[in-house]
């Protein structure tokens, strides 16, 4: 135990080279607090364990080494592919399927187990015990035999191997492989396994470790943050998410209607998968059900304290005693748990942001991206300021399509491309006054 303490203490200050130890820390606890054989399960396209295989195997030993047990199943289909070529087998699909002819299932078994002992012994190298579980977890029928040949369709789960791996500190390493009830070994597409565990499990946390590190958008840049509940509609519309990344999408939206709202799902690299997991901004894409956003012309029937609330642990100054009365508002857009806000009004024609607040842990979890995008979506124009010291002005200078700074103030704004305009709406910008008070919040205003 104390040699586990000393292990754990070191990896917790490699972490803070990722991020704050704040952040740390925060997931840490969070995770800590997630029963062992609940915190993730980790989906591994066998690409990934072929041309990746020492950045997963250390990825995994990290987690197993601050003592968080991820359940690890992975496909072989590059592998699989290459043995039956050899074999002078052909590859044959159908919607999606590998076709399974007794043949292909022969050369299939033999590739997933030395696919996983290829996993199992690189875990074991780095010192992090594994348990290889090549079969005994999925149950399943066959699909439709005419068809599609020896794929099964999962019927039910059998963990005891997987609980039993975790409470002697190993991590389970399963292969896609089912049998019927009468003892027939069938292939089953990993995507569709490592959903059917994570509905089975219902994991704090899902995670798809792919060569590509995440969904991208049409300037070919990783999403950060998804918030099905705002974010799905528009980005199934759009041309440029292409087939693959749109039927991944469509996957974990309807997986995670079927988990519990505190599920999420990450999809990053394997090298990457420690600051996905431990910093607010991550390295791949982190999808969540989230919050909806409610949007209206004034606060009437919102919670104006919770918002003066959130508004004063984000700026660490209160508003103004007249605030909510004083001005003339345009549109108040406001999450639904009260973890953002953002409040504009209308100046000369043209919306400015008033105020935008974000909690710290709704800013990792991708609120205040759909809160933007939502916003975004609404106002083709807009101007706001921020003081030149504001730590979310590298944010603002990604979102604005134009500048200027005066201190102690910067402003930002974008669809104003008359410069007259834009100037009229920078001298706006700096002399409007202050609607927070200069006194910091103590620790007992929250």
């Amino acid at each position: 135990m104390p040699e586990f303490k000393e292990t754990r203490s070191l990896i917790v200050k490699l972490l803070r080279n990722l991020g704050s130890k704040k952040e740390v820390e925060q997931y840490l606890k969070e995770f800590s607090t997630v029963e062992a054989r609940k915190f993730a399960v980790v989906k591994v396209g066998g690409g990934v364990v072929r041309d990746d295989l020492d950045a997963l195997a250390s990825a995994l030993s990290f987690l197993q080494r601050v003592g968080l047990y991820p359940i690890v199943i992975h496909g072989a289909g590059p592998q699989l592919n290459a043995a039956l070529e050899a074999q002078g087998l052909a590859s044959k699909w159908e919607a999606g399927f590998r076709v399974t002819d007794p043949e292909t299932l022969q050369v299939a078994r033999k590739v997933f187990q030395r696919v996983n002992l290829d996993l199992v012994n690189a875990l074991e190298d780095l010192g992090t015990r594994a348990t290889p579980i090549i079969s005994g977890v999925f149950e399943a029928e066959l699909l439709d035999e005419a068809r599609y040949g020896l794929v099964g369709d999962i019927t039910r789960l059998h963990l005891e191997s997987i609980h039993a791996s975790i409470e002697r500190g190993a991590l389970p390493i399963l292969a896609s492989l089912g049998e019927t009830p009468d003892g027939q070994i069938v292939n089953i597409n990993a995507d569709v396994a490592a959903n059917q565990l994570a509905e089975g499990v219902e994991p704090y946390k899902i995670v798809f470790l792919t060569p590509t590190g995440g969904i991208y958008d049409d300037k070919e840049r990783v999403i950060p943050s998804i918030n099905l509940s705002e974010d799905f509609d528009h980005l199934m519309s759009q041309p440029w998410l292409h087939s693959g990344m749109r039927v991944k999408l469509q996957e974990v939206h309807d997986l995670l209607m079927k988990l519990p709202y505190s599920s999420s799902v990450s999809i990053t690299q394997p090298s990457q998968l420690a600051k996905e997991l431990f910093t607010h901004y991550g390295s791949g894409t982190l999808i969540r059900r989230g919050e909806r956003i409610i949007c209206q012309r004034d606060f009437e029937g919102l919670d104006t304290q919770r918002i003066a609330d959130l508004l004063a642990s984000c700026f660490g100054r209160r508003l103004v005693d007249d605030y909510f009365t004083s001005k003339d508002f345009y549109r108040v857009y406001v999450t639904e748990g009260y973890r953002g806000v953002a409040i504009l009004t209308c100046e000369n024609g043209v919306p400015y942001l008033d105020k935008f607040g974000v909690t710290r842990k709704a800013q990792g979890e991708g609120l205040g991206r759909s809160l933007w995008l939502r916003m975004w979506q609404d106002n083709p124009a807009l101007f706001w300021r921020a003081r030149s010291t504001n730590p979310i002005n590298p944010w603002y200078f990604q979102q604005a399509e134009g500048t200027y700074r005066s201190d102690p103030w910067t402003v930002f704004w974008y669809g104003i491309h008359q410069l007259d305009e834009a100037w009229r709406c920078v001298g706006h910008a700096l002399g409007l006054p202050p609607t927070l008070v200069e006194h910091a919040v103590s620790e007992d205003d929250g």
